[in-house]
């Protein structure tokens, strides 16, 4: 599989009972889709899969896949803590027709990179679909290693790494050492830097409320190869970066931001909890300031002064 383009964790929308509200997600894929999405990641962090129960979850991947209808590749999250939870996510994943799965390292268990590479190849073994890696150790207390990586790569399915450590060092390492694994870009802050470095996509939970001016940053990057006007781009997304990842709240500022968009969101699921009115203010106009600034540059701006 080629793991190219803006490929955005979906959401879960809930209802004002926190029950999940299938029709608000299916308004999210149409959005992403008509905004020209390349896939969807269905049950990563975004979506709240650590909230749902392994019921909802198995639930989630068959109406994705019904709502998607084949028109964009389905990407499944399985990640779980224990290998036998993660094979048996895998399993159902591809039991209701995802194309790919998204692999983490288990939380709390801080497993060794040997014992890692044994944790994804099984889960690799129990369901034999391409696999796209998410390399986050601010998350999940590890880091996949070169000697991991050597380990995974006994198998072909494994395809593509997002990577979301934010060590600039880390993506030297995959382009000169792992060049046979794709490269996705899981830091929000650092698109531009990695796709100069021959990232060929984006997984940003920002595909939920701007995947036009996603996917025209991407474009820019790798189709135009108009890095002026793709600098331009991201110094206006900045403001929106910093405060998705540096505010402590990231699933309520995505789901606000969603809202912003005019998409269905409902409520976090606990423990995360309802951010204060005044956050939501500030993030209202940092919303309303990167949009106005994207659709300008995208209609023509020019880069220089847009980046002065």
């Amino acid at each position: 599989m080629k793991f190219e383009g803006i490929i955005p964790p979906i959401i879960t929308p809930f209802n004002d009972d926190y029950t999940v509200d299938e029709k608000g997600f299916a308004e999210v894929v149409e959005y992403m889709i008509a905004g020209g999405t390349h896939a969807i990641i269905v049950g990563g962090t975004t979506g709240e899969y650590y909230a749902l129960s392994p019921e909802e979850r198995v639930r989630q991947f068959s109406f994705a896949k019904d709502v998607i209808g084949g028109r964009v590749p389905m990407i499944c999250g399985v990640n779980d803590i224990t290998t036998g939870g993660a094979s048996g996510f895998a399993v159902a994943a591809r039991d209701a027709g995802a194309d790919a799965l998204l692999i983490a390292a288990p939380y709390y268990s801080l497993p060794g990179e040997d014992e890692l590479a044994a944790h994804c190849l099984a889960v690799d073994q129990a369901a034999d679909l391409p696999i796209m890696l998410y390399n986050y150790p601010g998350r999940t207390g590890v880091n996949m290693g070169e000697e991991f990586l050597r380990g995974v790569s006994a198998s072909s399915n494994f395809q593509c790494i997002k990577e979301a450590s934010g060590d600039i060092d880390r993506l030297h390492l995959l382009v000169r050492d792992f060049s046979h694994i794709q490269l996705s870009c899981g830091c929000e802050d650092q698109a531009l830097e990695y796709y100069v470095w021959g990232a060929t996509s984006w997984v940003t939970p920002m595909g939920n409320f701007l995947m036009e001016e996603v996917v025209a940053f991407h474009n820019a990057c790798l189709h135009e190869r108009d890095f002026a006007k793709a600098r331009a781009m991201m110094l206006a997304l900045l403001p929106l970066t910093s405060t998705l990842e540096g505010s402590g709240k990231f699933g309520q500022s995505v789901k606000f931001s969603c809202k912003f968009a005019g998409l269905p969101t409902g409520p976090v699921r606990a423990p995360l909890q309802p951010v204060s009115k005044a956050f939501e203010e500030e993030l209202h106009e940092i919303l309303v300031s990167t949009k106005s600034a994207l659709q300008a540059i995208m209609n023509g701006a020019v880069p220089g002064q847009a980046a002065a």
